[in-house]
């Protein structure tokens, strides 16, 4: 809640509100800084203010997976040798068992025996975790990732 003092609206945090944007400082080695400046440059960034934004909502989403059970989104990449005895076979069969929880899936040959599967998720952070656990856990999987993300609501 906005708090304010002598007419000028502010955050909890001091930053002074200007509409719905607010404005805040910060203080940074300088090291650090031109790090970070040559690190947006890379990625493309205009400003640091909208790379700010993205750290401040990758976080958002990151406390979001571990502090709530809300409902979320990501993907889980896997990558396995379909030759592995009925490993295809289990996969196939925990997907089954998680439908509600599997919102589509693509699969991609990648060589004459390895296959990616990259299997797009919804539900509370509770169970895709377990999707992906069981998942990335079976033996055969040579390699898993879970990429976790928001459906979007409430970030700005």
């Amino acid at each position: 809640m906005a708090q304010k003092y002598n007419e000028i609206e502010r955050s909890p945090c001091g930053g002074i509100r200007s509409g719905k944007t607010v404005r805040f400082g910060i203080s940074a080695d300088s090291r650090l800084l031109e790090s970070f400046d040559n690190m947006i440059i890379q990625k493309g960034y205009i400003n640091r203010s909208e790379a700010i934004r993205d750290l401040i909502r990758d976080e958002l989403v990151e406390h979001a997976w571990v502090s709530n059970n809300e409902e979320m989104v990501g993907t889980i990449t896997i990558v396995y040798n379909h030759d592995s005895r009925e490993l295809s076979d289990k996969l196939i069969e925990l997907q089954h068992q998680n439908h509600g929880a599997i919102v589509s899936t693509v699969h991609v040959h990648l060589d004459e025996h390895n296959c990616l599967e990259v299997l797009v998720v919804r539900g509370s952070s509770d169970t895709i975790k377990n999707v992906s656990d069981r998942l990335i856990g079976t033996k055969g999987v040579k390699h898993g990732k879970l990429t976790m993300s928001t459906t979007g609501k409430g970030l700005f």
